[in-house]
């Protein structure tokens, strides 16, 4: 990463720290771009460079997360059955977030609490979900070779969907014990499935 690139990834994430910081403090609903441009000693005109409102630069996290686990599911042999893939591509991600900058761990638990407690933040990350089980379906059903309307490849998707949700909704907020929430709950459908179900 050049010099230009790194004062750019310095200036969005001093962004998301304010904005979060702000977001936790004093309320999402009453925090002003400007207070946040403000609060980095930018100009809102910097901001909108990088964020096109406080709904993106609030759930930046979340799409970054979810960015990192398309990609590493991509990035997966095609030899693999889609349980393998999905399983090692979330492993991937939580590994990079926990052993990246530890700065990031505390923005993924403040992202976290943001979201926990703004209703109009919770309903956006929905959708953001139910794109993300969207580009899911359609990988899974690239690896077994069917179409995605295949009730075998939905299936698929809704135990993995189920598996993130024991994970990650209902989990803790350090990412190590995430981690470890993450391979207990891998462990159960493993026990509980029959070997090669996914295929």
């Amino acid at each position: 990463m050049g010099l230009r690139e790194r004062k750019k990834q310095k200036t969005r994430i001093a962004l998301i720290d304010a904005a979060l910081d702000l977001f936790l403090s004093q309320g999402y609903d009453i925090t002003t771009i400007d207070q946040i441009a403000a609060a980095v000693d930018v100009s809102p005109r910097t901001f909108f460079r990088y964020f096109a409102s406080k709904e993106e630069v609030a759930l930046s996290l979340c799409r970054d997360g979810q960015e990192i686990f398309q990609s590493e599911l991509a990035a997966r042999p095609a030899e693999e059955t889609p349980y393998q893939a999905v399983s090692q591509a979330i492993r991937a991600m939580l590994t990079a977030l926990r052993e990246g900058d530890p700065d990031e761990a505390r923005r993924f638990d403040k992202a976290r609490r943001l979201v926990e407690c703004t209703s109009s933040l919770s309903a956006v990350q929905m959708c953001l979900i139910m794109e993300s089980e969207r580009l899911l379906t359609e990988e899974v059903a690239r690896r077994r070779g069917t179409g995605v309307d295949d009730l075998h490849t939905q299936f698929a998707v809704s135990v993995f969907t189920a598996i993130g949700r024991v994970c990650f909704e209902h989990g803790p907020q350090d990412l190590a014990l995430l981690a470890e929430r993450l391979e207990q709950t891998l462990a159960i459908a493993e026990r509980c499935l029959r070997p090669g179900w996914d295929r």
